[in-house]
């Protein structure tokens, strides 16, 4: 088993003491090399010890987690990040949707082993920031992170018509009718969409953005045309509730 090394930052002390005692009790093969109390302590720690992994708290004084890339240049970054947070459910949205881990406080020993373990199976992904920002940004554009089979792809989610089922894989088609296939099965993106209201599960093999319908076929069965161009198969037990929607 290769040892992780890890740093923590985080402004409060009890919170930094008690994520190094749950590592050492469920993840004996991190090693925790320092406790830092705000983002320049951190900078310096990275420098000097180069770990492999950094725990990082977001709200901080003086400077916020996400400034953290910032102090380092490009070739500098060789570490991966998951976020300890004790954001709102808004917020953890747009994690979910920036395909970036992170740990909710209060923290407990299952999810920071769970972390861990897929920091170990992603070795090689670094934290992409700037999608982060602009998801954390109500007045921004929305992204989400689209996993394929070579690639992380990040795209906006009012450049999205609908999501179809392919087996264990999902097609995305977008506005230009450029098609991308993830590796992620449609219940990954139901899950991660859950809280847009821009767009709905219509059928077992469909997710739809709203905004693109634009008219609804009632024969064979029902469907929806996306876009003026393309039929999205609509369930029967959904029609009313999703036309209801688009009449508001």
């Amino acid at each position: 088993m290769n040892t992780i090394k890890a740093i923590i930052i985080d402004d409060e002390p009890m919170a930094r003491q008690l994520l190094k005692g749950m590592l050492n009790t469920v993840c004996s093969n991190v090693e925790v090399l320092e406790l830092c109390a705000n983002l320049p302590e951190g900078v310096k720690a990275i420098r000097k010890f180069k770990p492999n992994l950094i725990f990082l708290d977001i709200e901080m004084p003086g400077h916020s987690g996400l400034e953290l890339l910032e102090f380092f240049d490009e070739n500098e970054v060789d570490f991966s990040i998951i976020f300890t947070t004790a954001y709102n459910h808004y917020a953890i949205r747009a994690f979910k949707l920036s395909a970036i881990d992170y740990l909710l406080k209060p923290l407990d020993e299952e999810s920071i082993k769970d972390a861990v373990n897929r920091f170990e199976r992603n070795i090689s992904k670094k934290t992409d920031f700037s999608t982060l920002r602009s998801n954390l940004n109500q007045s921004s554009t929305k992204k989400i992170a689209i996993h394929t089979i070579s690639s992380v792809r990040f795209v906006k989610l009012d450049e999205i018509l609908f999501f179809k089922a392919d087996g264990s894989y999902t097609d995305i088609t977008l506005e230009n009718d450029e098609k991308i296939t993830s590796s992620k099965n449609l219940k990954y993106f139901e899950y991660v969409l859950n809280e847009s209201s821009d767009f709905v599960r219509c059928h077992k093999s469909f997710i739809v953005n709203v905004n693109f319908i634009t008219s609804y076929i009632k024969s064979d069965g029902g469907s929806f045309v996306v876009n003026t161009i393309h039929e999205v198969a609509v369930s029967p037990n959904r029609v009313d509730e999703i036309l209801k929607k688009l009449s508001v």
